[in-house]
């Protein structure tokens, strides 16, 4: 049947709208500044089958990866009307142990959405929701749960796929065994809460969208989204230049040894045969998956590594998920459908697809960075005017915890610091943004000062940080804060022993710095990944890498 292309075009803003509101919901009614100031979440919409239908423009990190976690869900439980399902597990379709993810099933019957167990409970689910939020803190050995461990078990308390609701009520007895694994519960019930009512939005919109439009219609919109989806990436590809395409890059260290750790990929391009070339009349039978036209291959990637930087599985699909959809035009819908096509292959056993009991808290930040670093420089041979230089390259994650000496309550901060963008084709990279897998924004000084004994001392652009070339990179960031009682400061960063790359001739960015400024001024230089302890009144300083510069100069 053909389809209407003025439907289609409703209905993809019209699922984009859900996720949206579902975003905009999470982020008024949380707590924690992590989430209301640096939106550190995402949310999105899915078919029957958990196939993604809609994604807000949230964090590229948790978007491509949070399919692993509603199939998780569906594979462990038939869900009814009021069910809702937490899980954190990076092994069991979650990222790293901060990022708790809760997805919930849409039951729409006779035009309506029903929460409740009224509706039939052998029927299928007619759409999921998901809603996944970064909490400050999890648990584990340091505040914050990003520190420098070598297991799982020492990152945080780990949620396989549970019932947080059943029927439309909290499960009070799994809600109260989370919260006395954290430091702090209030703000986690608050936040979790916030989640909560994002799901129940998108619910709520999309049986609204199906007594409006009919369920049949809406269910008959989203498959054809994905097949549309599927056909822009597929005319993307035909005029890419066929061939192979090999990139390597490298993280700093894993945080125990000093020695690199390599990641490496092939990219292979082919030019499609003429009986594929419309989808129309596909060439595979009935049932069969549709011949890849691209295989990513990490093959010759360094093996899983002692410390926290190892990536499961869904992390590297979700930066492959990135970077192709960045290539397309903006319009074209962020559906399961851009990757029919595209094989990713990540040997199990290495960094960028870690096994248990891997510590990987760090992989779904540095090292999901580190992979789309790596897709861009394999790319960069085949489309050198589409693909800039390397950013920044790390989100800088700090953490910082201790007990707050106005309440005398255990607190713990969280953020990422942004960096330069690497310069483009046509110009400047852009200073002090955040890039790639990470779209959150820096907490505001004020924000941070109110929730926290913290000060910012110094939030500037760090001069001439970017790489010169005929295009500059962008700069970086510097950023002070002083500690106001004692306390736990972790960071897991990269990029500190060789600048981010630039490209056609482009100089490196700077590489990053870490510096704690004790009480009588004097200065310590710290690697990238560190755990110590600040006594009132020091501080620490990041200095966060500049772009890579383009071309020449």
């Amino acid at each position: 049947m053909t389809r209407d292309p003025i439907e289609l075009e409703i209905f993809k803003n019209l699922y984009a709208s859900v996720a949206e509101e579902m975003g905009a919901a999470l982020r008024r009614t949380a707590f924690s500044p992590n989430i209301k100031e640096r939106r550190d979440y995402s949310c999105a919409v899915f078919d029957p089958h958990g196939e993604v239908i809609a994604m807000g423009d949230h964090m590229p990190v948790h978007l491509g990866s949070m399919p692993m976690s509603v199939r998780a869900a569906i594979a462990q439980f038939d869900l009814a009307p009021g069910d809702m399902v937490m899980l954190n597990d990076p092994f069991a379709g979650g990222t790293h142990l901060p990022d708790i993810t809760l997805v919930a099933p849409v039951f729409v019957r006779r035009g309506r959405s029903r929460s409740r167990a009224a509706s039939r409970p052998s029927a299928p689910p007619d759409f999921y929701v998901a809603s996944r939020a970064h909490h400050a803190d999890v648990g584990g050995t340091y505040p914050g749960s990003m520190g420098l461990c070598r297991e799982i078990y020492q990152e945080g308390f780990r949620i396989p796929p549970v019932k947080i609701m059943r029927g439309g009520k909290i499960d009070a007895d799994v809600l109260a065994l989370l919260l006395a694994n954290v430091r702090t519960p209030r703000e986690r019930e608050g936040d979790l809460g916030a989640q909560i009512a994002a799901c129940h939005t998108g619910a709520t919109r999309l049986g609204e969208i199906s007594l409006r439009y009919g369920l049949p219609r809406a269910k008959r919109a989203a498959a054809d989204l994905l097949t549309y989806s599927e056909e822009m990436m597929c005319a993307f590809l035909a005029q890419v230049p066929a061939g192979t395409y090999r990139a390597e890059d490298f993280l700093d260290n894993d945080g125990v040894s000093e020695t690199p750790v390599r990641i490496a990929v092939c990219i292979t391009l082919r030019r499609p045969r003429a009986n594929r070339s419309r989808l129309s009349k596909p060439s595979t039978p009935a049932g069969a998956p549709a011949p890849p036209w691209v295989t990513v291959d990490f093959s010759g990637t360094d093996p899983q590594v002692e410390g926290s930087i190892n990536a499961v599985a869904a992390i590297t699909f979700s930066a492959c998920f990135y970077v192709f959809r960045c290539l397309l035009q903006e319009d074209v819908p962020a559906t399961a459908g851009l990757m029919r096509r595209i094989e990713v292959v990540a040997p199990a056993g290495t960094v960028v697809h870690a096994r248990p009991p891997a510590a990987v808290a760090g992989g779904n930040v540095e090292t999901s960075q580190r992979i789309v670093d790596v897709l861009l420089r394999a790319l960069a041979q085949a489309m050198p005017e589409r693909i800039p230089a390397a950013a920044s390259g790390t989100m800088n994650n700090l953490t910082i915890g201790g007990i707050d000496p106005r309440t005398n309550e255990p607190f713990a901060y969280y953020e990422t610091i942004a960096g330069g963008m690497g310069a483009r084709a046509t110009k400047d990279g852009v200073s002090g943004v955040h890039t790639h897998m990470t779209n959150s924004l820096n907490t505001p000084a004020e924000a941070l000062e109110y929730a926290y004994p913290l000060r910012v001392r110094r939030y500037a652009l760090r001069p001439k940080s970017g790489g010169a070339g005929k295009y500059r990179g962008g700069d970086g960031v510097v950023r002070e804060i002083e500690v106001l009682a004692d306390a736990e400061v972790t960071l897991l960063a990269d990029r500190r022993k060789h600048g981010p790359w630039g490209l056609h001739g482009g100089a490196d960015g700077a590489a990053g710095k870490a510096t704690i400024v004790c009480e009588d001024g004097t200065l310590k230089e710290l690697p990238g990944k560190f755990n110590t302890r600040l006594r009132q009144g020091e501080r620490v300083r990041i200095e966060s890498p500049g772009g890579g510069g383009w071309g020449a100069a």
